[in-house]
């Protein structure tokens, strides 16, 4: 991994980056049970739509984006609000090269700083880098649904993991929205934190 790579906000012009890595994902493995990539356009109105509320981040090397990540809601309640559900993605070139740690440790400083309390992920199984992946950076799995979706003519399996982020208080205070957080004079700081990760497996 270069020196010169960095983690940042992820912007709609992006779009485009960010469909190249994803698009193998639904066009040939059962990973995600998206099986049409989503055009750029759409891509580019997810993160809009996303970073009204949450971080979308992306890692980004030789001005090349090499992997994303981005949290959302688990559900619309409001008694939700505390709890989000991740996703990521990296381009197979650089996997193993610890942009994945690198980008979760940045998304969960955010996440942390909004008063988010659990991180959900949740991934077909079996799909064993994936699950070390997750157990790595401190997620545990919870719950596994076995048979649940019908995807490249098999019933497949999925897993939850939780990862805690912070302390649950009997009257917490509401989340704050990304675009607040990005306000603070160490939004940077939080964007990048996950940085000295990168080259690290």
């Amino acid at each position: 991994m270069g020196a010169d790579a960095r983690i940042r906000v992820a912007t709609p012009a992006d779009a485009a980056a960010v469909r190249d890595i994803y698009a193998p994902f639904c066009e040939s493995t059962a990973v995600t049970f998206e099986e049409t990539a989503p055009t750029e356009a759409e891509i580019a109105g997810r993160i809009e739509s996303t970073l009204e509320t949450h971080p979308w981040l992306v890692c980004e090397t030789d001005t090349e984006v090499v992997g994303y990540a981005y949290a959302g809601p688990l559900r619309t309640r409001r008694a939700y609000e505390w709890v989000v559900e991740l996703s990521i993605y990296l381009a197979e070139s650089i996997r193993r090269s610890g942009v994945g740690r690198a980008l979760y440790e940045s998304l969960f400083a955010v996440l942390e700083r909004q008063g988010i309390r659990d991180a959900y992920a949740v991934t077909t199984v079996p799909n064993p880098g994936t699950e070390r992946f997750h157990e790595s950076v401190g997620f545990e799995r919870v719950v596994d649904f076995p048979a649940i979706g019908y995807a490249d003519g098999e019933w497949r399996d999925v897993a939850w993991w939780r990862r805690p982020l912070a302390e649950k208080p009997d009257e917490p205070d509401r989340p704050r929205p990304f675009p607040a957080v990005r306000e603070d004079e160490d939004c940077e700081s939080l964007v990048r934190s996950g940085e000295s990760s990168l080259g690290r497996p």
